[in-house]
């Protein structure tokens, strides 16, 4: 597959580190973040490469030249006037496959092969990658289909298509940590389309055309764009907090070990008395309140490497006193919060079912003894599965016997019990885990 990396921003929010340069060309290490992304690249076996280049393009053609030094083939598309985000693509010559599209000022190492599988199960026009991160705030939060249970007792089905997309000026209430990552996979197809209803948002200059407003958000309708989660990472260094942040991870080899081609650790999260403060059966958003040092322990957790990643029973379902639509709602007020705390979950996995039978409005498909509910290991189980984790080197956390038992049976590396709703309990545990 063919990759097109957009190479040329001018870099002004992070002009205190470095000016006079392409923002791509910026250093970390003593190495341009474009090289890292190129390196990424060939690393699972991407080797043609168009630059996109404009203001100051000629250091970066300076300095890759045709992509052989680097074990690629780079050729590039130069912008005399720019032409937005998009603009280009409607230009570069031989773009008749599906091809990959990356931002060249972003701190990346992911498994593009993974990317690349998700796009062709889901015969997409564009496949977005999409990620959790710590300011949702101000960010595009991206919007999935949930379709319901295929079968008798399962749980919604994540189909992944968008059919939502939600700019941060927008107005929101509780909203999924699903962050617009910048890297697509696009079909010729979707420009083709594209170019029948974009109206020129520049009269003047016709050509420059915005990707996200012209061409992926409008064609929503279409059901031909899905989103691809990973918890991979993915960081703009486009202000110097940012990028004192991406060398200091750099540096502690953060940035590579996430990568899903590579085995992962995570903690485990107990939700209700670990995250939020119990309250017998939480049913209702408004019932739903962070513990206090809850948002502190896991951003700890997010800086640290491992994944954050919640594994709660939820018999509320099979007692019939939540829907699914409130849960999710739960869920979504849980993201937000840590969200604006700078903190979040890579995933979350719950049970809705419970065995025993006899309660007043309880829906009986869900009422068996499933291989999900703690202190059965079934959801750790899947969630090593779903994102390549390493029992072995991972932990839980937890309130009760059941958490601490789910961790034994899964054969994690310590299974902790924390007292219930206790303040700042979380994060003084994690710290402990950290500095082992």
């Amino acid at each position: 597959m063919k990759a097109v990396i957009m190479a040329g921003g001018k870099g002004t929010r992070i002009a205190s580190i470095a000016k006079d340069i392409p923002k791509p060309m910026i250093r970390i290490d003593n190495k341009p973040i474009l090289e890292y992304q190129i390196e990424n690249l060939r690393a699972c076996g991407i080797t043609d490469i168009t630059l996109v280049i404009g203001h100051l393009g000629s250091i970066i053609q300076e300095y890759f030249k045709d992509g052989s030094d680097y074990g690629v083939n780079i050729t590039y598309f130069v912008e005399d006037t720019p032409l937005g985000t998009a603009g280009a693509l409607f230009k570069i010559p031989c773009l008749v496959d599906d091809f990959l599209l990356l931002c060249g000022d972003v701190m990346i190492d992911v498994d593009f092969n993974r990317f690349i599988r998700f796009h062709r199960e889901h015969h997409a026009w564009a496949s977005l990658m999409v990620h959790p991160n710590g300011h949702p705030y101000d960010s595009s939060i991206i919007v999935t289909e949930i379709l319901p249970p295929k079968e008798k007792g399962g749980l919604p089905v994540e189909s992944h298509r968008v059919v939502g997309w939600q700019s941060k000026e927008d107005q929101r209430v509780y909203y999924k940590n699903r962050v617009n990552a910048g890297i697509e996979i696009i079909s010729p197809k979707l420009l083709t389309e594209a170019m029948t209803h974009i109206t020129p948002r520049h009269p003047e200059q016709p050509d420059k055309i915005d990707l996200d407003r012209d061409v992926l958000k409008a064609n929503i309708p279409t059901g031909k764009i899905f989103a691809y989660d990973t918890p991979e990472y993915i960081k703009d260094m486009g202000t110097p907090e940012r990028y004192y942040e991406v060398g200091n991870d750099l540096k502690h080899g953060m940035i590579a070990s996430r990568n899903l081609s590579k085995k992962q650790k995570a903690i485990f999260l107990d939700r209700d008395g670990t995250i939020n403060v119990y309250k017998d059966f939480l049913t209702h958003p408004d019932d739903f309140e962070l513990i206090d040092g809850v948002s502190e322990a896991i951003r700890l957790i997010n800086r640290s490497g491992y994944l954050a990643i919640v594994i709660s029973n939820q018999p509320v379902i099979a007692r019939g006193d939540c829907t699914f639509d409130d849960l999710n709602t739960i869920h979504n007020k849980m993201e937000t919060l840590l969200g604006k705390d700078g903190a979040f979950v890579d995933a979350i996995y719950y049970c809705p079912h419970h065995p025993d039978r006899g309660f007043q409005g309880e829906r009986p498909d869900y009422k068996f003894d499933c291989t999900c509910r703690k202190p059965k290991p079934g959801l750790l189980l899947q969630a090593a599965s779903d994102w390549n984790i390493d029992l072995a080197e991972s932990y839980i956390i937890g309130d009760s016997d059941r958490d601490v038992q789910a961790g034994i049976n899964a054969n994690l590396k310590k299974a902790i019990r924390i007292e219930t709703n206790k303040n700042n309990e979380l994060a003084e545990t994690i710290k402990q885990i950290l500095c082992q």
